[in-house]
Formats: C-alpha cells, sequence, structure tokens
C-alpha cells in the first residue's frame, strides 16, 4: 500500500521515509508515526498502513538510516546512538512540515522509544495539531510542559518494566500543572502490549501483545485523532 519518499529537515537534510496513503487522500488528515527501537520495519510499516486503511495519509520517517534489527542489544546500540533532540527536532518536525504542505492538520504518534519522541515532538515540533503516545516516555526534566500547546492522548502498561508507570504519574502532574489538554489511559499490561509482533517464542520477556488492551488504544486513538485532525 506504502512507498518510499524523500522529505527536507528544517535544516535542509534529506530523510526517507514509508507513506501510505488512503484511497482518496484528498484533503485527508496526516500522521506521523514513530517507530518502536527495531527501526523501521514491516511492524511500524504495518500501522502507517491501518492508518491509511482509516482514511489518514500515514509517514514513518527512518530514523536510523535504513537499519533495522530484531536483536534487542543491536536495537538498544542503535536506539543509544540516536541523538532524541535531533530526530525530534529535525526528523520528526520534517515529516510533520511535509504532511502539513497538503494544506491539512497533522498528528504525531510513536510507540515505545517513538512514544518517548512524541513528547519531546509536542514540545519542539509547533506545526503538529495533536499527539498520540504509546508507553514511552523521554527523562522528564527534557519536557517543558509549558511549551506543550496540542492536546495529548497517552496508553500506559501498568507492568512496564522499561518505562515504570510511578513516572507517568509524575509526567501526567507535570501536563496538569502546566494546563496541557491530555487524556491518559492505563491497561492491564506489559509493554508493547499494541505490538502484534511480540507474541510466543518472538516476544522478549518485558513484553506482551494483549490483543484486548491494543484493540481498546485503537479506537480510543481513532476518536481522539477525528476530534482533533479532522
Amino acid at each position: 500500500m506504502g512507498k518510499m519518499v524523500e522529505f527536507k529537515r528544517p535544516d535542509g537534510q534529506s530523510v526517507q521515509g514509508y507513506l501510505a496513503e488512503p484511497a482518496n487522500a484528498t484533503g485527508a488528515p496526516g500522521i506521523v508515526v514513530i517507530q518502536e527501537w527495531w527501526g523501521m520495519n514491516a511492524q511500524i510499516k504495518g500501522v502507517a498502513d491501518r492508518y491509511a486503511a482509516a482514511g489518514y495519509v500515514a509517514l514513518v520517517p527512518d530514523l536510523y538510516r535504513g537499519k533495522s534489527t530484531v536483536e534487542a542489544a543491536e536495537a538498544e546500540h542503535l536506539m543509544t546512538n540516536l541523538n532524541f533532540g535531533d530526530a525530534a527536532g529535525q526528523d520528526v518536525r520534517g515529516a510533520v512540515q511535509y504532511l502539513k504542505a497538503r494544506g491539512t492538520k497533522v498528528g504525531v504518534s510513536g510507540y515505545c522509544m517513538g512514544g518517548a519522541l512524541t513528547l519531546l515532538a509536542a514540545v519542539f515540533v509547533p506545526e503538529a495539531d495533536a499527539g498520540v503516545v504509546f508507553y514511552g516516555y523521554p527523562p522528564l526534566e527534557y519536557i517543558d510542559a509549558s511549551k506543550i500547546k496540542i492536546p495529548l492522548m497517552a496508553h500506559w502498561a501498568l507492568h512496564d518494566a522499561p518505562f515504570p508507570i510511578a513516572k507517568v504519574d509524575d509526567l501526567e502532574k507535570m501536563l496538569s500543572a502546566a494546563g496541557v489538554n491530555h487524556e491518559f489511559h492505563r491497561y492491564d499490561a506489559m509493554h508493547a502490549f499494541a505490538n502484534e509482533t511480540q507474541v510466543g517464542a518472538n516476544r522478549l520477556p518485558i513484553t506482551e501483545y494483549k490483543p484486548e488492551a491494543a484493540a481498546t488504544a485503537w479506537d480510543r486513538t481513532l476518536y481522539f485523532w477525528a476530534k482533533h485532525l479532522r
């Protein structure tokens, strides 16, 4: 369904991305989809395809510049070497600007590492119109909540080892204190509960696909996008 495209960052550098479009793309709102630490793999492209089927133009920026992996150690290495400020303020912002050029509203959403980048994008990407976070946050000292002017929805796992739920409570207090329009949902699940590849022998000990939670989070997300982007 999708294809590879090239877009420009604000600093002029070119980035590749995976673009998925609905059958009738004219006037369709945009969503920038940010990868997990695995990279731009088939699973995250599948998320973009699902958005296209729901009537959105979705773009996945290739933050790792062509690299992806199924190995946790390599994924951690790739993520550790990623400059998060550059990724949010340049790659993601360039992707938002690319979709914005169509004259529609654009949301940002990401999973795990991409969830953390979505929160940073809420601070550093003024062109974004809304954000949906799936189980990920950066160190909270990097979030200047006073700069977040867009509505946010977030989906958290109560049993998330990489992103402990206690910090989610701290994040919620920060957003409330700054008057940010936000809606947090917590699920009785582990990390990556919306990733359908995290099943059986494929899954990490810290992750598990939870179909019911994933379906509920997806429905809530589509309702949120319809409200804020359409």
